[in-house]
């Protein structure tokens, strides 16, 4: 049976490759979550008084944008009687509001898809750095083990 064996200069090479890797994802993560956030914050869209959440707020995180897109879709249900955008008549007025609440909240929950993107990515760099530390660290150790001296019994 063989085993296989990697030259510590391999393991190495591939520990800066991860690592680089893992620091472009988590830059790329924080910059996409700076974008997104600033972007919502430069629209300035204020939480409704009566939502749940973050009442008063501008809207700039995933949180106050989920809060706003749930106040949005309780208000255009109070609108409309309780009734979705499909089961109102083509004809009645609250149709054009629910729509817009719908474009509203869609537009919102695309955020909140993005935030979660950015973190996910973020999060990946991270274990990205961790995981070729971790590579570089083997490498150093073998590389260690295959330089010491064999002393032969005589």
């Amino acid at each position: 049976m063989s085993a296989v064996q990697s030259k510590p200069a391999h393991i190495k090479a591939l520990a800066i490759v991860v690592m680089v890797f893992g620091a472009l994802f988590a830059v790329a993560g924080t910059g996409t979550w700076i974008a997104v956030s600033s972007n919502l914050r430069a629209e300035q869209i204020t939480v409704s008084e009566d939502a749940a959440a973050f009442g008063g707020a501008i809207v700039d995180t995933p949180w106050e944008a989920w809060a706003q897109a749930d106040i949005i879709n309780h208000h255009a249900l109070d609108a409309s009687g309780g009734k979705t955008y499909s089961q109102l008549d083509r004809e009645d007025p609250v149709r054009e509001t629910m729509m817009n609440g719908s474009f509203l909240r869609a537009s919102l929950f695309t955020s909140v898809v993005a935030f979660g993107v950015a973190l996910l990515v973020f999060g990946l760099g991270v274990v990205f750095i961790i995981t070729g530390e971790t590579l570089r660290r083997i490498a150093a150790r073998v590389e260690a083990t295959t330089a010491a001296p064999v002393v032969q019994n005589v």
